[in-house]
């Protein structure tokens, strides 16, 4: 088996996971009665502190029935440099919700004066700014964790304006265990919170929308409108339940075999971009491209993303032993790559 570093989406169900898939009781979750999804949907609402919750098939469903609850067409987004929602849902905001996303602060994060230096003045030729996106942890900066003060501040300066916000909590857990903070604590400044089950947490498929009732009730008329309602769902919802009850603690080793793998390839000489605190493992070579073909031949999957820029990711599949083996493989790699 190769070791598969370019996602913590390419994990595979635990043997005790398929078990609690197998004995699901299910129903049919379109009229609201799959009594595994309700289960699951009441967890994940008592975890992040909403009233209610929301089971769909991805997280860029829950992203964007999030902009199409909170949003009208012609309204502007705000959200930080490189969003998932921005940069990997297709378009979707625009096609979908008809709103547009302006980018602040750098890095991905931003503070309260971003935002209101953003907001565009109430004057009928701008259009107006009605919500704020936030993601934590942050993917293109090296799943990095916005620091709980920070979103606080952000949370302060929207509700000023009569903005609402949206938190893509897509790694959340990791989030979690990184800062010790509760999900709770990082969900209550924000409307709505999204998370992944599939990432990190090891479940096959879904995330969960959460926030108010009402917010939930127009994300499900939504859900309807996209395509998203699913039937005897409760088999997947199974799996979520197992991760969110036997997956978050461990995430904590996925951090340290990211550190470990961190100041391995440093002491290669590829320097990590950031250095990690949470599961994903940024850095630089020469020739990005070359060095991932040659990890592929020797049966280590990292992606190159652009430039001299590559990303590792720790997961459930990926051990401590499986580090120190890709570490070993890209020294050879680096001298194959060198002696050309």
């Amino acid at each position: 088996m190769p070791i598969d570093l370019r996602s913590d989406t390419v994990t595979r169900p635990t043997p005790a996971m398929r078990e609690a898939m197998a004995r699901a009781e299910v129903g049919d979750d379109v009229y609201g009665e799959d009594p595994t999804v309700n289960a699951l949907e009441a967890e994940a609402a008592r975890l992040t502190g909403k009233e209610a919750a929301l089971f769909v098939p991805s997280g860029t469903m829950a992203n964007q029935l999030a902009l199409r609850v909170h949003t009208r067409h012609g309204d502007v987004v705000l959200a930080g440099e490189h969003s998932h929602l921005l940069d990997y849902e297709s378009g979707g905001g625009a096609a979908l919700s008809g709103v547009q996303i302006r980018t602040l602060g750098r890095g991905g994060f931003f503070g309260g004066d971003d935002v209101r230096r953003a907001i565009p003045p109430d004057d009928p030729h701008c259009a107006p700014a009605t919500l704020v996106c936030l993601e934590n942890t942050h993917n293109v900066s090296g799943g990095r964790v916005a620091p709980l003060a920070l979103v606080q501040e952000v949370a302060e300066a929207a509700r000023e304006r009569g903005l609402r916000l949206h938190l893509d909590g897509a790694r959340l857990w990791n989030a979690v265990v990184a800062s010790g903070v509760p999900a709770a604590a990082w969900c209550a400044p924000v409307d709505t919170v999204a998370f992944c089950l599939s990432k990190g947490l090891g479940a096959p498929v879904g995330s969960l929308l959460c926030g108010s009732a009402e917010a939930v009730a127009r994300a499900l008329r939504f859900r309807k409108m996209l395509g998203g309602g699913m039937r005897q769902a409760g088999i997947l919802a199974a799996a979520g339940l197992h991760a969110l009850r036997h997956h978050v603690e461990r995430l904590a080793e996925d951090h340290a075999n990211a550190r470990r793998l961190a100041e391995g390839f440093a002491a290669l000489g590829l320097a990590p971009d950031p250095a990690p605190e949470t599961n994903l493992v940024y850095f630089r070579a020469p020739d990005g491209p070359a060095l991932s073909r040659a990890l592929r031949r020797r049966d280590v999957w990292i992606d190159a993303l652009y430039g001299d820029r590559l990303r590792a990711v720790t997961h459930l599949d990926v051990s401590k032993d499986d580090v120190d083996e890709t570490i070993a493989r890209a020294r050879d790699a680096l001298r194959e790559l060198r002696a050309a």
